[in-house]
């Protein structure tokens, strides 16, 4: 079990809370930020969708950009950029910007997945299904952007020739794996909602994977969702929020974060509803003691390398006291 030296960061989606302006939520997910940074967390990455009243993430390059601005350690990144939404130029430049303004600290993760509905994925790109049959060779020509070898060619992202930007793929079934694998890139998998195929995905990645320049072995980032707070009592009453996120997603009545009210029997009935128990196998809820043995479990299970944490929480103040609690965790088992 890979318990030791195990990094930690945040996914983050600029969660926007009944109540709360599109300011205070950008400016609370800086905040978090700077807090992650304090707490020893290694990155901070915001998610890409679409369409969703709750998700402030949606201008992902902006917002990274805002945070790294307002931070100086942490990696800031995507998480991913969903690139069938977007030309690989584009995205070369907006990233190579980014990591011009903020030397060694941006990330590019890259998913396949619209991060939204397919109306609105049509509206996006008219060609979103094309383009994410290409994915593969999406991520190639931005790798060519990338590279200082593209000065010679026709076309060119100028400012992201030769530009340290890491790229990382993303991915929620077993296809990202055989590419993540057969480029020698790391692999982040969605595992904080996607549980069926983590496993089966990361003994393939794992197989598969041929080194690159980029990166000599397999690396593997794991996502989970954690609500940590000082009882078991209060994490249970602050997680009643994302049962009515996860419930809103599943009937297609999406809505801002609503405020957490106390654990009832009902919502104790929504999380043996097949479909929400799978879609929150990987979530943690509890004191610091519940979490660090439902981790430990989670971290044999899976060996990653890096755990990802999705905290949905109503209130920042809440979000913030459960990222200090899970930094604690994990700073205990190193």
């Amino acid at each position: 079990m890979k318990t030791k030296n195990t990094a930690y960061s945040i996914l983050d989606l600029a969660l926007v809370s009944k109540d709360h302006t599109l300011k205070e939520t950008f400016n609370n997910a800086l905040k978090l930020a700077q807090h992650a940074e304090a707490f020893g967390y290694t990155r901070y990455w915001l998610a890409e969708h679409h369409n969703s009243p709750n998700i402030g993430s949606s201008a992902t390059s902006i917002l990274i950009g805002y945070v790294a601005q307002g931070t100086s350690t942490l990696h800031v990144g995507s998480g991913g950029i969903m690139l069938p939404n977007h030309s690989p130029l584009i995205i070369a430049e907006q990233f190579g910007t980014l990591a011009s303004l903020y030397p060694n600290r941006i990330d590019l993760g890259l998913g396949r997945a619209p991060g939204t509905d397919r109306q609105t994925a049509q509206a996006i790109r008219s060609d979103f299904m094309e383009a994410a049959h290409s994915f593969p060779q999406e991520v190639d020509k931005i790798q060519k952007y990338f590279s200082k070898e593209n000065a010679t060619s026709k076309v060119r992202a100028t400012v992201a020739e030769g530009v340290e930007v890491p790229i990382y793929i993303l991915g929620s079934s077993t296809d990202s794996a055989h590419l993540a694998a057969k480029k020698g890139l790391p692999y982040a998998f969605a595992s904080h909602f996607a549980t069926t195929h983590l496993l089966e995905a990361l003994a393939i990645y794992r197989n598969e994977f041929q080194p690159s320049k980029d990166l000599k072995e397999p690396y593997v980032i794991a996502g989970v969702n954690t609500i940590v707070a000082d009882s078991d009592e209060e994490a249970e009453r602050l997680s009643t929020s994302l049962i009515r996120m996860i419930v809103g997603i599943l009937t297609g009545k999406r809505d801002f974060v609503q405020p957490p009210t106390d654990m009832t029997d009902e919502f104790r009935g929504l999380l043996q509803n097949p479909q929400i128990h799978q879609m929150l196998k990987y979530s943690f809820v509890g004191s610091k003691a519940t979490v660090k043995s439902q981790i430990a479990d989670f971290m044999k299970q899976t060996n990653a390398d890096e755990i990802i944490a999705v905290t949905n929480i109503y209130d920042i103040e809440d979000r913030i006291r459960s990222y200090e609690l899970f930094s604690e965790i994990m700073k205990e088992f190193s």
